[in-house]
């Protein structure tokens, strides 16, 4: 099974443990089973936001549930190099206008993970076949 990069959206239902699709979860699994699950650094930052706006409730402060996330078994930080962060500025095709979401994509894209999302813009951008996903 292929690496799979989590958008922020799955990072929080899997760390909740709330309900996914039964093939977004069985990616999940697999890629964890080689330590291929990865989690943007722009999760951090969207996390960090939603908390900031009090659209989102953590038992601890972002930095350290973050780094919670990332001790979990199978899961790594993903690279977010200064080519991902250019490509996500010519992404082809009609990418989402979030530049968090162009990030996800780009690092997706340029990494050749598959990307487990339920953002209806990102599912679209990868059902025009511009990124490998899975809708959670």
């Amino acid at each position: 099974m292929a690496a799979v990069l989590l958008d922020t959206c799955a990072v929080l239902w899997v760390a909740n443990g709330d309900p996914i699709a039964d093939e977004a979860r069985q990616a999940i699994e697999q890629a964890g089973a080689t330590n291929d699950v990865f989690v943007s650094p722009i999760s951090a930052w969207e996390i960090a936001t939603l908390v900031r706006k009090g659209r989102l409730a953590l038992s601890m402060t972002p930095d350290a549930w973050f780094e919670a996330v990332l001790a979990l078994p199978g899961t790594a930080l993903a690279p977010m190099p200064p080519r991902t962060l250019i490509a996500s500025a010519f992404l082809p095709g009609e990418p989402p206008a979030d530049p968090a979401d162009r990030i996800m994509a780009a690092t997706a894209r340029s990494e050749n993970h598959v990307l487990i999302t339920r953002d209806r813009k990102l599912v679209s951008y990868g059902q025009d076949g511009h990124a490998r996903l899975i809708a959670c």
